[in-house]
C-alpha cells in the first residue's frame, strides 16, 4: 500500500505531499487542484507502461505543465503585503513525481534537454530515477539509481553495479531494463505500478458501446471505456463474488436484478426492475443506472489491483445512489487501496463515515494547491533525489 504521494512543480501542485491510507477521498472546491492530482497519478503510472514523455507532450510539454508561479514565496507575499512577482530562476527546471510505501519508494525527475539542433528540443527528458527500500529515501536505502543514461543497481553484497546497457533520455528505466538477478526490486515496483487502475467518465450516451451487445469472453478486469461491461459482470457472477454483485444492485435499486443475455456469443446487459413485466436492455437504461453498473463491475473485480483510482464517480448519479456507492467503495478498499477524487458533498460525507477513511481537502493559496489545515509536521517525511 502507498503511504505517501509526492508531486512537485506539476501545474498547481508546486510542492504537494499527500499521506495515503487504504481508503482515500480527495475533495475541494472547483479549481483547487483535484484533477491535477489525478493526472499526476496517471503520469506516474505511465513510467511503468511507457508513454510518459508523449503524454506530457500532449499536455503541452513542460512549458505548459510546469508550475507557473514563482520559485519561492517571501513572507511578505504570503502575508499579502507584497504582490507576487517573479525573479531570476535559480533552480533547474524540474517536474518530479514519486510515491513511497512500507516496502519500496520511487521517484522520477524530468527536465529540459541540453540545447542542440534536434527538432525534439522541447521534449522533456528524464534526469533521474530512483528506487529505494522503505518509506524514506536515504543513501543507504537506495537500490536502483538512474542518472542520465546510466543505471546502477546494488548487488547482494551491497556493492554498486553499473548496467552496461544505457537508457535513452526519453525512456524510463522501468520499461527499458529488466533483470531479476541484478534488479528484482525494479520488477516488483514496475509490476505494482502496472496493476494500478484508473476509471474516469465512462461513456453512457446512446451510441456508447456499453449499451450494445459485445463479444463476450472472460473479463476479470473492466476495460477503461467500459465497453466489456456485460462480460465483466458475468465474470464476477461465475468466478467472483456473485452474492456481492446481487447485494450491490439491490442496495441501489431495491428489488432489481441484473442479468446478461447471450446472443450467439455476444453479451448484452439486461435489468429487471421491481414492478416491470419485462427486462430492460442496456439501450433502455438511464445514464445513471448504467454508470452505477459500470462502477459495480470496476469495484467488484475478481482481480483486485494494488491501487484503484476513481475520478468523479458521482457523475450522472442521483444523490440517493451515492450512499450505496460509498458502501461499495468501502467494500473494495478491503482488497485494494482506493483513491476517490470527488466534489459531491454527499458522497464525500458518506465515505468519511467509513472506518479508516482518509479525507484530503484541497485549497489554493496564491495559485498553489495545498492541503487544508495541515502543516509540514503533519505530513509524512519525504526527500527528493538530487540531480
Amino acid at each position: 500500500m502507498l503511504t505517501t504521494l509526492a508531486i512537485s512543480n506539476y501545474r498547481s501542485l508546486r510542492e504537494l505531499i499527500v499521506p495515503l491510507g487504504a481508503l482515500n477521498v480527495i475533495t475541494g472546491p472547483n479549481g483547487s487542484g483535484k484533477s491535477n492530482v489525478y493526472r499526476a497519478l496517471r503520469l506516474l503510472a505511465l513510467t511503468a507502461k511507457g508513454g510518459l514523455i508523449p503524454s506530457l507532450a500532449r499536455e503541452g510539454g513542460l512549458p505548459s505543465t510546469l508550475w507557473a508561479g514563482p520559485e519561492r514565496f517571501s513572507r511578505a507575499m504570503l502575508a499579502g503585503e507584497q504582490p507576487v512577482h517573479g525573479t531570476r530562476r535559480k533552480d533547474a527546471v524540474s517536474l518530479r513525481l514519486g510515491f513511497a510505501g512500507a516496502s519500496f519508494g520511487y521517484a522520477v525527475d524530468l527536465g529540459l534537454p541540453i540545447p542542440s539542433g534536434s527538432q525534439f528540443s522541447l521534449d522533456p527528458v528524464i534526469k533521474r530515477e530512483c528506487i529505494w527500500s522503505g518509506p524514506i529515501l536515504r543513501p543507504s536505502a537506495l537500490l536502483v539509481d538512474r542518472q542520465g543514461a546510466t543505471i546502477r543497481t546494488r548487488d547482494q553484497s551491497g556493492e554498486w553495479f553499473t548496467v552496461p546497457q544505457p537508457v535513452a533520455s526519453f525512456d524510463s528505466m522501468m520499461t527499458e531494463f529488466m533483470d531479476p538477478k541484478t534488479a528484482p526490486e525494479m520488477i516488483a515496483v514496475r509490476e505494482q505500478i502496472r496493476s494500478w487502475r484508473f476509471y474516469d467518465h465512462f461513456r453512457t450516451d446512446e451510441q456508447a458501446p456499453t449499451r450494445l451487445p459485445q463479444i463476450g469472453t472472460h473479463t476479470p478486469v473492466l476495460g477503461d471505456d467500459g465497453s466489456d461491461l456485460a462480460a465483466a459482470l458475468q465474470t464476477i457472477r461465475e468466478i467472483g463474488d456473485g452474492a456481492a454483485l446481487d447485494a450491490s444492485i439491490d442496495d441501489a435499486f431495491p428489488g432489481a436484478r441484473v442479468g446478461v443475455a447471450n446472443h450467439d456469443g455476444r453479451f448484452e446487459i439486461t435489468m429487471h426492475q421491481h414492478g416491470l413485466l419485462r427486462e430492460l436492455r442496456g439501450a433502455e437504461l438511464s445514464d445513471g443506472t448504467l454508470r452505477y453498473l459500470l462502477l459495480v463491475a470496476a469495484l467488484l473485480t475478481p482481480r483486485p489491483p494494488t491501487l484503484l483510482v476513481l475520478n468523479e464517480p458521482e457523475t450522472s448519479l442521483h444523490p440517493d445512489l451515492l450512499p450505496a456507492l460509498a458502501r461499495l467503495i468501502a467494500q473494495a478498499s478491503v482488497r485494494s487501496q482506493v483513491l476517490v477524487v470527488s466534489h459531491a458533498t454527499r458522497l464525500v460525507a458518506a465515505l468519511e463515515r467509513e472506518s479508516g477513511c482518509s479525507s484530503i481537502v484541497l485549497e489554493k493559496e496564491l495559485g498553489a494547491t495545498r492541503i487544508v489545515d495541515v502543516d509540514a509536521f503533519d505530513l509524512p517525511p519525504w526527500k527528493w533525489p538530487s540531480r
